[in-house]
């Protein structure tokens, strides 16, 4: 298929996702639409995520800084101005923060960048905390004003088609370009002329920006919000493991995933917590081994790559019951030794 062709088919399927989630609050349970709302929220997430960091090989741990930044700018402002605007404060509070860090680490790289982003998170969240009890006097902050159950499934379902929409657009771009340069090798694209230094900060700014206004949106699920509840490390883990078991590389593959995990999560997190963790671990360490590419990437090839594999695997484990193993070995070790006689 040619780009334009691809083009269309992405924007097809991005329509008819949209139109489908538009559908849904019409006639699903509250139930579907609360769990639709949190596949849309990690859909946000994993999808900004993966348009920098799985394009640049930046392994970002700092998702739940921008969210709990978006949440508490959402809790102080809403009482005093739209809901547009709020989440538009949300989005450039998170992405001011963003620029900030980025200059300071995004000169680093592997597990140096990936602890500095959590160790921020962590200074961030500790820094709010001290704010708020020392200076406001408060142990968190409770929510009066309130939007309606469709304004914020129909903001957050926004910010997720944006999201996507933004992938699509970019990776097309000289800038999503640049992007893929610096994940492949960023000296050499250094040397062809590209800013990596602008660029890192420039889409670190733009994934913080979807995480922070995902956060002000969010934030009005909970009556009462403090540090331990917006600024929780769960959140950003999981938007990696999503984007990554999903195929970081990929366009669909962290909405895939995403959708997957949200399943998975109401299904398995509130009867039996410990098993959901389980899940997670055991999928992450089959899509490292097995899948790469992630669930994007499954194709038919894949299935009869892995049916051969195990009739491989399963001859060899009978030959070895069986004694043919050691037997094909005696039978080629006297072979060679006829050979060395004659």
């Amino acid at each position: 298929m040619t780009s334009r062709q691809l083009l269309i088919r992405d924007l097809l399927v991005l329509f008819g996702l949209t139109g489908w989630a538009v559908a849904l609050p019409g006639f699903a349970s509250e139930f579907a639409v609360s769990m639709a709302l949190t596949c849309l929220m990690y859909i946000a997430l994993s999808s900004s995520w993966a348009l920098f960091c799985g394009t640049t090989r930046y392994l970002s741990l700092a998702t739940s800084a921008f969210f709990g930044l978006g949440a508490y700018t959402s809790a102080i402002l809403l009482e005093s101005m739209p809901w547009p605007q709020v989440i538009a404060l949300g989005a450039l509070v998170a992405a001011v923060v963003a620029v900030v860090m980025g200059a300071a680490v995004l000169h680093l790289r592997g597990t140096y960048f990936a602890v500095l982003t959590f160790g921020m998170t962590e200074l961030i969240r500790h820094a709010v905390s001290y704010f708020e009890k020392s200076v406001t006097g408060t142990v968190g902050r409770v929510l009066m004003v309130v939007p309606e159950r469709e304004t914020i499934y129909f903001t957050v379902l926004l910010l997720a088609v944006i999201a996507v929409a933004l992938s699509i657009w970019i990776r097309r771009t000289r800038f999503g370009l640049a992007l893929q340069g610096i994940g492949a090798d960023e000296q050499r694209a250094q040397t062809l002329g590209v800013n990596t230094r602008m660029v890192k900060v420039a889409g670190f700014a733009l994934t913080a920006a979807i995480a922070g206004a995902v956060g002000a949106a969010m934030s009005v699920r909970w009556t009462y919000i403090d540090p331990h509840t917006v600024f929780n490390p769960f959140i950003g883990f999981q938007t990696v493991l999503i984007a990554l078991i999903g195929g970081a590389m990929t366009l669909w593959g962290p909405l895939i995933a995403a959708i997957v995990f949200s399943v998975l999560a109401e299904t398995l997190r509130l009867q039996v917590p410990q098993l959901y963790m389980m899940s997670l671990g055991l999928l992450l360490i089959l899509s490292v081994l097995y899948l790469p590419g992630g669930l994007a990437s499954l194709r038919a090839d894949t299935f009869r790559g892995w049916k051969n594999d195990s009739k491989a695997w399963w001859t060899d484990i009978r030959d070895e019951l069986s004694g043919e193993k050691q037997r094909r070995k005696d039978r080629e070790k006297q072979r060679r030794e006829q050979r060395h006689v004659y």
